[in-house]
């Protein structure tokens, strides 16, 4: 259990890390947006072009991760987002473009990469458990963003702010090479297979029920994550009339929810025996929370907010650890990092198009609300789906 414990912590870090850095510029945007020169409501386009960027690196990831080992690819991906978001400290619209998609080829690999590390260390009683644990470090992340980037702000402006969360990637990327012989060096000597196209790796998907049911229903889930990630401060902002610290805290209260149910539904998904009816119940809950969220107004008090959006993120980011559990559990062939990166490209492809069809409905009805609704009832649906394909016994 120690040996586990070890490599929990170190892909927790990693997660984290990652998940800071792509969460960051949409706590910015409200302040960057007057030197930047676009509306803050933007933050669509930029996550869609860091989603875009990771859903063609994760399902590359693992055959990466099979030649040069799981904490080197970890490596790449810090410093892949550090730089991404460096570049973000520039201020030109093409700068952050070039920056999202740098962040995106640092996301899109963390997860396969922590999978292998884990699912070899992991008993498989306890397995939706601990990678419902490994993924809170996606909240965890953005609760920090949420909470730290907006005081930073007011000290020392959202460039520099920028500047020391990338350099903090850079750091934690070097950090790495401490332990990297512990986990790799069994790669060392691994033959050069051919790489897979990214064709393939979505046949695959296809070709397997669960995994197709399970990678379409990932694409609205993912793509609702995001939305509340990326337009919360600034729904708050703008349409509830809150300051920059009370909608961080928002947004923190959402990533804290986000933590606390990662590991809720673990628990839940062990206990019960059946990851599916949780992933379907969390689907029709996060659904609902967007209907009630498209009616908050400045009249709502504080506390509602608060509690709504810790709700709201116990189901919408909350769900994540239980996914990746179940793509371990069904995967064909048993190769997890394969399998976890195809279908995190149908998961990534959701967080690209769903936070673009909420900024597009934002601008053609200057309407909040009708966004909330229309992502909820995709949402509805894929919760739905999980409910009506049985799902079958573990793959060997």
């Amino acid at each position: 259990m120690k040996e586990l414990a070890v490599a929990l912590t170190l892909t927790l870090l990693v997660q984290a890390m990652i998940s800071m850095t792509a969460l960051t510029p949409a706590v910015l945007a409200p302040v960057a947006q007057a030197d930047v020169g676009v509306a803050g409501s933007s933050i669509g386009i930029f996550t869609a072009l860091v989603y875009a960027a990771a859903m063609l690196s994760a399902p590359l990831g693992g055959t990466i991760i099979a030649r040069r080992g799981a904490v080197r690819v970890s490596q790449y991906c810090l410093l892949f987002s550090g730089g991404g978001l460096a570049l973000c400290a520039l201020a030109y619209p093409a700068a952050l473009a070039a920056g999202a998609l740098l962040i995106g080829c640092g996301y899109g690999p963390a997860t396969p990469a922590s999978s292998e590390i884990l699912v070899a260390r992991t008993p498989e009683r306890v397995r939706n458990l601990i990678m419902s644990i490994r993924q809170t470090g996606v909240p965890v992340g953005g609760a920090i963003a949420g909470m730290v980037v907006p005081m930073l702000l007011l000290a020392v402006g959202w460039k520099a702010v920028a500047l020391v969360i990338a350099m903090l990637c850079i750091l934690c990327a070097l950090g790495l090479e401490a332990v990297r012989g512990r986990y790799d060096r069994v790669r060392h000597d691994a033959p050069q297979t051919p790489q897979p196209s990214l064709a393939s790796l979505l046949r695959m998907v296809f070709a397997h029920a669960e995994l197709r049911q399970g990678a379409l229903a990932s694409f609205t889930y993912a793509g609702m994550q995001l939305c509340l990630a990326s337009f919360l401060v600034v729904f708050l902002t703008e349409r509830a009339e809150l300051t920059l610290i009370n909608a961080g805290f928002a947004l923190s209260a959402a990533m804290i929810g986000g933590v606390v149910g990662r590991v809720l539904w673990g628990v839940a998904a062990d206990y019960i025996g059946s990851a599916r009816i949780v992933l379907g119940t969390l689907g029709i809950v996060m659904a609902l929370s967007a209907c009630v969220m498209s009616q908050v107004t400045p009249g709502w008090p504080l506390l509602a907010i608060g509690v709504l959006c810790a709700v709201f993120g116990a189901t919408a980011i909350g769900w994540n650890g239980v996914y990746i559990a179940e793509i371990a559990r069904i995967m064909p062939g048993g190769n997890v990092a394969l399998a976890t990166g195809a279908s995190l490209a149908f998961t990534y492809s959701g967080v690209v198009a769903m936070p673009f069809l909420f900024w597009l409905i934002v601008i053609v009805s200057a309407s909040y609300a009708i966004a909330f609704i229309t992502v909820g009832v995709l949402t509805l649906a894929a919760g739905v789906s999980y409910f009506f394909v049985r799902a079958a016994p573990r793959a060997a």
